[in-house]
């Protein structure tokens, strides 16, 4: 069985928006709506699998946990049941505490930013109700396609990528794979599409509210596939990007082309799935490396750069609360089984393309699919190799979301490893 459903999450006012430091002033308009869809899955035991997209930046652990405690008690559901994935568009909402090093708020802009997270609380409980009272006989199948418009970010110079990609010389590691899910009711009608790739919606920088290219994609799927629920999980894609960018007809070209590529892979012949779901979830403690003592937190209060000391309030704040800054921190791993052929993992966090690769290579025993910007957007998550170049994505980017330094080394084996453990419980 299955059940879709969607509602909008477009703010109704105009408040800060989410994903560039760089922005000065609210929203002023919507290119189009942004959603909370869900889908619910129910094999013949009644187990089930509820799966939330949002067209969100993120959303951090405070909020996630809230809307999965909600969830469990009205639907009695074990934790292990419920994905949140955003598409971390940055043309949407600031979010509760998200990436709150990055902007500077005054009290009534913080309101909006409060009002705005207990209306989307409440939005995805709307809408996974009704997901639920929509269910009906299904049959769900699985197919892999391909898009080629995400570029390694970190090897790659953006002036340089049109040139190279016509010279076919485009450098570093990319994930170009499109995962889909189709389901189909009893008649054999398309009713939903999930889809997946690992690329950042960082098309736009506009001042609208949009999904940016997984928007655009929804809104072709959807209009090319009448009465059909489309929702998007962002893959492995911290580290690429969309490429050229920054005008509305290019995150449209590129809803376009993911939209072909969709449909590709719906008019071959997909893999039925048959068999039982499962589900697992585990926070793992990953460790940060060595902390700065109170001192430094005090210089970097004084920092000209005002992100830095941004983040050097909140964290004397956390010492004058707390008494200390934590040294691990609880990160979300969640693993799927879509009956005898198909997984899922899920992943906290911005997840570079490193995890997806070599997950789907240790992994290899069934058809994998690995999501990143699940549960729980806490940073970014490097492989081991990106953490050693630093970088963006290997250290700078931790002021943002307000950690208190960079990983520590060995991250990538204990998330590998876990990912591994729990794919052997789903199976």
């Amino acid at each position: 069985m299955a059940g879709v459903a969607k509602i909008s999450i477009t703010p109704q006012q105009p408040m800060w928006m989410s994903g560039y430091a760089s922005r000065t002033k609210p929203a002023d308009g919507t290119l189009h709506e942004i959603w909370a869809k869900a889908l619910v899955l129910q094999d013949p035991h009644g187990h089930q699998l509820v799966l939330v997209s949002l067209d969100l930046v993120g959303i951090g652990s405070e909020i996630s946990r809230q809307i999965c405690d909600d969830l469990q008690k009205l639907h009695s559901l074990k934790r292990s049941q419920i994905a949140l994935c955003t598409s971390h568009t940055h043309t949407g909402p600031v979010v509760g505490h998200n990436l709150g090093s990055m902007y500077f708020l005054d009290e009534s802009n913080q309101k909006l930013v409060n009002e705005y997270s207990t209306f989307l609380i409440n939005s995805v409980k709307q809408v996974v109700a009704s997901a639920m009272e929509s269910k009906e006989a299904a049959s769900i199948s699985y197919g892999l396609g391909q898009a080629t418009f995400a570029v390694n970010r970190r090897n790659n110079r953006e002036a340089d990528v049109p040139q190279l990609r016509e010279a076919g010389e485009l450098k570093g590691p990319i994930d170009h794979s499109v995962p889909v899910l189709a389901v189909r009711n009893a008649a054999h009608e398309l009713k939903s599409v999930v889809f997946g790739y690992a690329c950042h919606a960082t098309v736009l920088s506009l001042n609208q509210w949009s999904g940016d290219w997984p928007g655009f994609a929804q809104i072709e799927i959807e209009k090319q596939h009448p009465g059909v629920v489309a929702l998007f999980m962002a893959g492995c894609g911290a580290d690429q990007n969309p490429l050229p960018r920054r005008t509305v007809e290019l995150a449209e070209n590129y809803g376009q082309q993911m939209c072909a590529a969709v449909n590709a892979v719906l008019s071959s012949e997909m893999k039925v799935i048959v068999g039982q779901l499962k589900s697992e979830y585990q926070e793992i403690d990953v460790s940060l490396a060595t902390l700065p003592t109170k001192v430094e937190i005090e210089t970097d209060l004084k920092s000209d750069n005002k992100y830095i000391a941004s983040r050097a309030s909140h964290l004397l704040k956390k010492l004058e609360t707390d008494g200390r800054l934590d040294s691990t921190y609880p990160y979300p791993i969640q693993a799927w089984a879509l009956g005898s052929s198909a997984q899922l993992v899920l992943l906290g966090g911005e997840v570079v393309v490193d995890y997806s690769l070599r997950l789907k290579e240790e992994n290899s025993s069934r058809d994998l699919w690995v999501a990143g910007y699940s549960n729980d957007v806490m940073a970014y998550i490097p492989s081991e190799r990106v953490l050693k170049e630093g970088g963006y994505e290997g250290a700078t980017s931790m002021i943002y979301y307000g950690l208190p330094t960079v990983w520590a080394a060995g991250l990538e084996d204990q998330i590998s490893s876990t990912v591994s453990s729990l794919l052997k419980t789903v199976e």
